[in-house]
């Protein structure tokens, strides 16, 4: 990044009391630049604990709510307007409540890549770290519903047994990465450990060593002797993996897994942010109170994620 760019929003992000959040997915400039950087729920906990009055969040809009939910006193700002989320886009409040309608008595678990009018309808929300552990501690005689990522959900049913009904949604870019091309990887080094996000789909989760969150496969890098690691999952959280090991090599298991939405932002989008104030993410206080509700009931029976 060009240092008279940086120094404008170092003094811009002083001047305003603001945090910056990049999420692993970002381009590696903003990664950089960023106060924390991390998963989107550990980011939006991150800014909730500081005193900035700003949180200015490079990601995508539904990470930009989460952090309007748990921060209700603060202003949220994220610079790509049209930064949003297809799978997040793939169920509504309206589609969930008919869901609900259809299946009496079941238990909502929403993945947080979800709309805050989804999280609304729902009784609990997860994380891909934490969703196999959260359904565990529910209720075991009871349906679930899994909203929205159906590939999440059935590696979580299969993790657990449980009796889930699976909304049909998915992440555009993780899908992208196919068996093949996780046998072509293994094929030209066999001595990788292939790891992958439980977002792809279950072929590509048969055939890897570990499934892991982003920040799961940071903790797993860093405390691994291993020297070679084939990444299944959006290609930014490279940047992360590469300045926490600059000993080992990380090889993208498809060098298509890019989220366009995640790449939205640039340092020109993140400085005007900081100076016009812009694009302000806000939450409707009824929302905005249930939506929470399924968040802290997350943290209360997972007290330690």
């Amino acid at each position: 990044m060009d240092e008279r760019l940086l120094e404008k929003i170092r003094e811009l992000k002083e001047k305003r009391n603001a945090v910056i959040l990049a999420h692993n997915y970002q381009p590696g400039e903003i990664q950089d630049v960023a106060d924390f950087t991390g998963d989107s729920l550990g980011l939006s906990i991150n800014a909730s604990q500081t005193k900035a009055e700003v949180i200015v969040f490079c990601g995508v809009r539904f990470m930009a709510e989460t952090a309007a939910i748990l921060s209700p006193g603060k202003t949220v700002l994220l610079p790509a307007k049209d930064a949003g989320c297809p799978m997040a886009d793939m169920i509504t409040a309206e589609q969930l409540r008919k869901l609900k309608a259809e299946n009496p008595g079941a238990l909502v678990v929403c993945y947080v890549n979800s709309s805050a009018d989804v999280k609304a309808e729902s009784d609990y929300c997860c994380t891909s770290a934490n969703a196999v552990e959260l359904v565990k501690s529910l209720p075991e005689d009871g349906r679930i519903i899994f909203v929205p990522d159906q590939h999440l959900g059935r590696f979580v049913q299969d993790e657990t047994g449980r009796d889930m009904v699976l909304w049909p949604g998915y992440c555009a870019t993780h899908v992208v990465i196919t068996e093949a091309d996780i046998k072509n990887v293994k094929e030209r080094h066999p001595e990788a450990i292939v790891m992958v996000h439980p977002e792809c789909s279950e072929p590509v989760k048969d055939l890897a060593d570990q499934i892991l969150s982003t920040g799961q496969m940071l903790k797993f890098v860093e405390a691994s002797t291993a020297g070679r690691f084939v990444v299944g999952t959006e290609i930014g959280i490279i940047h992360a993996l590469k300045k926490q090991r600059p000993d080992a090599e990380f090889i993208a298991a498809s060098d298509r897994a890019v989220c366009p939405d995640m790449k939205r932002i640039s340092p020109d989008k993140l400085l005007s942010s900081l100076e016009e104030m812009k694009f302000r993410v806000t939450v409707p206080e009824e929302i905005r109170a249930r939506a929470k509700k399924a968040l802290d009931r997350m943290v209360e029976v997972l007290p330690s994620q």
